[in-house]
C-alpha cells in the first residue's frame, strides 16, 4: 500500500487556518481521497487533554521550557495514535499546526530554546510535513480575530499584538529555512481564493 501524504497548516494566531484546513479537506475527498483532518495540540484522546493545560488559564501560567516539554508529549501521542495510522494506510493527513508551532513559539519568541527544539523534536517525532501551508497576515488584525472567537483557549493570544509580530517573522523566517515544503499564502484576501490556491497547489504536490 502507498504511503500517505502529510499536509499542515501554520501561521500566526486568527489567520485562518483552521478555516482552511476543513476546507481543504472537504476539496480533497471530492476529489475521491481519503483524508484525516486533525488539529493540534490534539488530534488524540491524551493529546486532547494537554491542549486544555496548555491553551486555557493566564499567559504565565507554563514557563516557555514546560510549554515545549507538554507540547511535545503531546505531539508523541497525536503521532503513534492518529498521524503515523492514517499515512501507514495511504491516507491523506491534513493538520491545523505542527512542529513548526513549537519552532516558532518556543523556540523563537518565548525564549532561546530553537536548538532544544530541534534536538526533542529529532529525538521524539522524527518526521516534518510533506507540505506546509504559511497563511500570513497582519498580526494586528489576526489578534483581533482570534481573541473575537471567545472559547476559552486564548492563553497565547493573551502575550498581545508584540508576540503576534514576532510570531510572523518567526514563520517566515522558517519558510525562508524550508523553502522545499513551505509554501506563503497570502490569507489577508477572501478566504474562497485563499482555498482555491491552497487546494491548486495541494493537488500538484499530492502523490
Amino acid at each position: 500500500m502507498p504511503s500517505g501524504f502529510f499536509i499542515t497548516l501554520e501561521g500566526i494566531d486568527g489567520s485562518g487556518k483552521s478555516t482552511q484546513a476543513r476546507r481543504l479537506a472537504a476539496e480533497l475527498r471530492r476529489d475521491g481521497r481519503q483524508v484525516v483532518l486533525t488539529r493540534e495540540p490534539g488530534g488524540s484522546p491524551g493529546a486532547e487533554e494537554i491542549r486544555a493545560l496548555l491553551l486555557e488559564g493566564p499567559p504565565e501560567r507554563w514557563s516557555a521550557e514546560t510549554e515545549l516539554l507538554l507540547f511535545t508529549a503531546a505531539r508523541r501521542d497525536h503521532l503513534e495514535k492518529t498521524i503515523e495510522p492514517a499515512l501507514a494506510a495511504g491516507q491523506t493527513v491534513i493538520c491545523d499546526r505542527f512542529a513548526d508551532s513549537t519552532r516558532v513559539y518556543q523556540g523563537i519568541t518565548r525564549s532561546a530554546l530553537r536548538s532544544r527544539v530541534d534536538q526533542l523534536h529529532e529525538m521524539m517525532i522524527g518526521r516534518d510535513a510533506d507540505l506546509t501551508f504559511i497563511l500570513d497576515m497582519d498580526p494586528a488584525r489576526g489578534l483581533s480575530r482570534a481573541l473575537a472567537r471567545r472559547n476559552g483557549e486564548e492563553r497565547f493570544e493573551r502575550f498581545g499584538e508584540q508576540m503576534q509580530h514576532r510570531m510572523r517573522r518567526g514563520f517566515l523566517a522558517l519558510a525562508a529555512e524550508y523553502p522545499a515544503r513551505c509554501v506563503v499564502i497570502d490569507a489577508e484576501r477572501d478566504p474562497d481564493s485563499i482555498a482555491r490556491e491552497i487546494r491548486d497547489i495541494a493537488r500538484a504536490r499530492l502523490p
